[in-house]
């Protein structure tokens, strides 16, 4: 908007300081690792910015998804190590990885052959990914040493961390989380007993089930703990703190007799004569349009249950409980009141996608 101006009320409040905390946490629960902050999909919908600014002193590394997400932190200053967790998507790419110091993740043969092949002004730190049984990214095991014995022998190649990624981490005692342990375990053997290691994401570094090893020659990675958010099935006790508060206001209120019907689809039906009240956020600003009648959202004090269909930019809820509410009134959809965690499992979804889908017309405002 014009001069920065907002007059909308709706808003995403991001705290700094919970920022700082988390990652001082994750920091602890490395204990000797060093620590990449994954701050893809423009940190998790809090600012890519400002989260690298907020933790910067806690951790050892960026991660982002793509090139162009880590030209945007080289852009605003920042000089850490930043990591591809996509890789390249092509050989142009990677002049540019050595000018900026970007360092991709190798998890094709071909990602690797254009690495032997460029012409760079200084060889790249390279992440080589293993495929332990996620079966989304990575060289299968058995192609490991070739590809590792590639790297070691490019001038093109400065250094190569051996990595993978757990499927269920957040699950406690999986079984397909000892297997991709010891798959790892032993391409490491064979490949690199005394390299760089990664292979911990933030589940795996809360979980006391799954053992990911210490040592200043491991990396732990951590994403969504660093927003306040504990992905593990059985919540550990470590404090986090949530990193936005996402808020809006009431601005309509009317009185309906039993029986009568509320938004799109009419989906929802008073039981009661009832009070609704009609807040300024919908859909096209992220809130899930598929949350189901019931989903909490957090008003003068109380849980207030949705009624009916989310808008585009607007959506209803049942405040007949409440004893007072006024136009004005600041509602919390997630945030210190209500966990995201909790909203997220009552649409049917993850607390990464509702952090993530918050769009770009809700303005931050950063504590």
């Amino acid at each position: 908007m014009s001069n920065g101006l907002h007059f909308r009320p709706t808003r995403a409040e991001i705290d700094s300081t919970a920022l700082r905390h988390n990652a001082e946490v994750a920091r602890q629960h490395a204990a000797d690792c060093r620590l990449l902050g994954v701050i893809k999909a423009d940190g998790y919908g809090h600012s890519a910015e400002h989260v690298a600014q907020a933790i910067s002193d806690s951790v050892d590394a960026f991660a982002v998804a793509f090139i162009d997400e880590a030209l945007r932190l080289r852009d605003a200053g920042f000089l850490q190590p930043i990591v591809l967790l996509e890789g390249c998507f092509s050989a142009a790419e990677l002049p540019i990885c050595a000018h900026y110091d970007l360092q991709p993740v190798v998890h094709q043969q071909h990602q690797l052959d254009a690495i032997v092949a460029a012409r760079l002004v200084k060889p790249i730190a390279v992440w080589l990914k293993c495929d332990t049984g996620m079966h989304r990214l990575g060289l299968p095991p058995d192609q490991i040493p070739a590809a590792r014995a590639q790297l070691d022998t490019s001038a093109n190649v400065a250094s190569v961390t051996l990595m993978s990624h757990f499927a269920n981490a957040d699950v406690s005692h999986h079984f397909l989380n000892d297997h991709q342990r010891e798959v790892f375990a032993q391409v490491c053997a064979e490949t690199a007993p005394t390299e760089a290691l990664s292979v911990a994401n933030t589940a795996a570094l809360l979980s006391s089930t799954i053992d990911v090893g210490t040592g200043s020659n491991r990396w732990c990675r951590t994403g969504i703990m660093l927003f306040g958010v504990d992905p593990t099935d059985q919540p550990t006790q470590v404090r986090l703190q949530p990193a936005m508060r996402l808020v809006t206001e009431v601005i309509a209120l009317r009185e309906i007799n039993q029986g009568e019907r509320v938004g799109y689809g009419s989906r929802w039906q008073a039981q009661r004569n009832s009070r609704i009240a009609t807040l300024a956020i919908g859909y096209a600003d992220g809130y899930p349009r598929h949350a189901p009648n019931g989903t909490p959202i957090w008003l003068n004090g109380q849980r207030v249950p949705l009624a009916g269909t989310v808008s585009m930019d607007m959506l209803t809820v049942d405040v007949t409980e409440l004893e007072c509410v006024n136009v004005g009134d600041e509602a919390e959809l997630w945030g210190p009141n209500l966990a995201v965690n909790e909203v997220a499992e009552a649409v049917g979804t993850i607390s990464y996608e509702l952090l993530c889908r918050v769009s770009s017309r809700v303005p931050r405002h950063f504590k």
